[in-house]
């Protein structure tokens, strides 16, 4: 695989030519995986071209004939989802198990999206003449630009073709430089399903010139972001230079909020497991534990002792449980953002440290007695830190969990029907998780507010965001 990166424009692998290159490190080990080839103005150009020209038929084609060659992608995926999991573990880092799960519902997305593009339906309005016929369509957007994050790289590689083509529009995807292996790898199951040229194109750039040149073109009518809030924002604004249809997938700080009627133990165990998924870098990752005072200290001491018990290392060796930081750049980060609460105060009751001197390898963190100025309380940490924070006043919490500009999750633990309906109401968040961290399916949207963005991505929503509305008023003559 690491000797074959390239880019697909127009139905054909591009390699060499005189790009410029950038390496792919394995986070495990900073070993360079392979080289990869960077887009051209030129590279660029062709993609807007092909898909311009292929939105003309890919438009047209019926929604059944897309939905198929979707399905056999999606077969494709999974045909290949050892390979395409091992490249996953070794190029962003995370643990075999959860590449293989990655790759797993990243094909079920894709066949959830294939059927999806057949259920938009418009509708007609009853007339208030019987001269009148008055319809609602619903039509492909256009050519759409598609910009990927590291941190799940298949998953958002599938969501977004597969949401895209489906709707009948055509996509330039940019796709993520340090995990590009994961979207070659669905660009190559679109690409043998028998998607004709121009349809798909994936391209790889230094990000902010590959994304204004593309989004200043007049051909392209959407753009689908999934990156940090600050990347959104500067997204954003070269979208607004010509009103693109925009889908915008931010950051987040979800509260994780633990009532005093629940198990600690069980709470404990399920919210370690779903703050230290993938290093915690996951968007919707539990990182602020605002845990009722009468049962912090049991809480707290459970969760503390399982964090300290996660076997970190290379995500393809048995056992491990957690693997590194997916760059260099997120160990700094996490490096400084615990240093500052440290710094300010706070108290380290597990990890707190890198691992070793050769990988991105830091330990699973916890925070406790945290200052309020320090940056953990308002800055996404997007890593293996979880910041606990006890209350007692349920109003008070919930103003606290509201007070930052992300809302893209949340999640709560309790036995009370009246705490299910203060947190329900009372949290400003795109997707709450009561009593479980599985807010995520093929079938459900998933977006956030305020800061983490706007807009969903999967379920109805998904497919139907590549749409635009046009209503029909028909007079009999």
């Amino acid at each position: 695989m690491y000797e074959d990166l390239g880019l697909f424009v127009d139905g054909v692998w591009l390699r060499g030519g005189g790009r410029d290159t950038r390496p792919v490190y394995d986070p495990a080990t900073e070993e360079v995986l392979g080289v990869l080839p960077l887009a051209t103005e030129q590279d660029l150009g062709v993609a807007l071209s092909a898909a311009s020209r292929a939105f003309e038929t890919w438009r047209t084609t019926s929604p059944s004939e897309r939905a198929a060659i979707l399905k056999r992608a999606a077969s494709n995926l999974r045909m290949r989802s050892v390979e395409v999991a091992e490249n996953l573990v070794k190029e962003q880092g995370k643990i075999k198990r959860e590449a293989e799960i990655e790759v797993s519902v990243s094909s079920e997305i894709i066949e959830w999206s294939a059927e999806e593009g057949r259920r938009q339906y418009g509708r007609i309005i009853p007339p208030r003449s019987s001269e009148y016929r008055q319809s609602v369509i619903h039509e492909p957007v256009g050519v759409s630009v598609l910009i990927t994050s590291w941190n799940v790289p298949v998953l958002f590689a599938a969501r977004k073709f597969s949401e895209c083509l489906a709707a009948g529009c055509t996509a330039i995807m940019i796709g993520s430089e340090s995990a590009p292996a994961s979207a070659i790898a669905v660009m190559r199951a679109l690409e043998e399903a028998g998607l004709p040229p121009g349809v798909a194109n994936l391209v790889f750039g230094a990000s902010p010139d590959t994304s204004r040149f593309l989004l200043s073109a007049p051909v392209v009518r959407k753009v689908s972001f999934t990156g940090g809030t600050a990347g959104g924002k500067a997204i954003m604004r070269l979208a607004a230079d010509s009103v693109l249809t925009s889908t915008m997938e931010l950051g987040g700080h979800a509260p994780a909020i633990v009532f005093d009627d629940v198990d600690t133990d069980k709470v404990a165990t399920i919210l370690v497991a779903s703050k230290y998924r993938n290093a915690g870098q996951v968007c919707n990752s539990p990182t602020r534990f605002f845990v009722h005072e009468a049962v912090y200290s049991d809480f707290v001491r459970s969760f503390v002792a399982q964090a300290k018990a996660i076997q970190v290392g290379s995500g393809l060796e048995r056992g491990v449980q957690m693997g590194p930081l997916s760059n260099k750049r997120r160990l700094s980060a996490i490096v400084e953002i615990v240093a500052d609460a440290v710094g300010k105060g706070a108290r380290l009751s597990a990890g707190g440290g890198r691992i070793g001197n050769r990988g991105y390898f830091y330990q699973p963190t916890v925070l406790e007695e945290i200052p309020a100025e320090a940056r953990i309380l308002h800055e996404e940490p997007f890593g293996p830190v979880a910041a606990m924070l006890p209350f007692s006043d349920t109003d008070q919490m919930i103003a606290d969990a509201n007070s930052l500009p992300y809302g893209l999750a949340a999640y709560a633990y309790t036995n009370s029907l009246r705490n299910v309906s203060a947190v329900e109401v009372g949290l400003r968040v795109g997707m709450l998780g009561v009593n479980t961290p599985q807010i995520s399916l093929p079938e459900t949207p998933f977006g956030g507010s305020k800061e983490s963005g706007f807009g969903s991505e999967g379920g109805s929503e998904g497919v139907a965001s590549y749409m635009t509305t046009k209503y029909v008023s028909q007079f009999a003559a």
